[in-house]
């Protein structure tokens, strides 16, 4: 473990217009809600694809921290397939004042570069605005994705907020699975 500085950067949109859609391409997409809370789904995704980018936070949840997580009916769960392949996720929270944030959002490694995340970002956006939102945010940190910020600000997300702390952490990312790194 070592002591790292990490930068969170939090964004805003709040207007849909701010939106810079990004088209699926000639990808064969499907994007769907997860409408049967699963824990095992939603930590699949938690650690394949934050494995790489040191999400943590979440690894020690028990499944019925999981279970009452995702229960909640302020929480939505949106799953992409690339030709039947689950490909990334995001997960939309419904909070006061017609805030919606998306909490996590992702996808994994072999998928990165194609302009897959652009489009799943796009959707997500397009459902939180339908969910009644007046307000879309989100945070992220020097600990993410090299081309998480710039997505979210290529969308239409706008900072508001960045943030400087230190914090334990573990020398390497934990990968997708134990012993990825090793």
């Amino acid at each position: 473990m070592s002591l790292v500085k990490i930068t969170t950067y939090y964004l805003e949109m709040l207007n849909p217009e701010q939106l810079c859609s990004v088209p699926p391409g000639d990808y064969p997409l499907r994007i769907e809600q997860v409408k049967i809370p699963s824990p095992e789904f939603n930590r699949f995704f938690y650690r394949s694809v934050g494995g790489d980018w040191y999400w943590v936070d979440r690894l020690n949840w028990n499944y019925e921290h999981w279970l009452t997580y995702l229960e909640r009916p302020e929480l939505e769960t949106w799953v992409a397939y690339c030709s039947g392949t689950p490909f990334g996720y995001l997960e939309l929270e419904l909070q006061p004042n017609n805030n919606v944030e998306i909490v996590y959002f992702g996808i994994l490694k072999q998928f990165i570069g194609k302009r897959l995340g652009g489009h799943l970002l796009s959707v997500g956006v397009e459902r939180a605005w339908a969910m009644g939102a007046k307000r879309l945010w989100l945070r992220t940190c020097s600990l993410d994705s090299p081309h998480a910020l710039t997505n979210y600000q290529s969308r239409g997300f706008q900072i508001y907020k960045t943030e400087v702390h230190t914090r334990d952490m573990p020398d390497n990312p934990l990968g997708p699975w134990l012993g990825a790194y090793n």
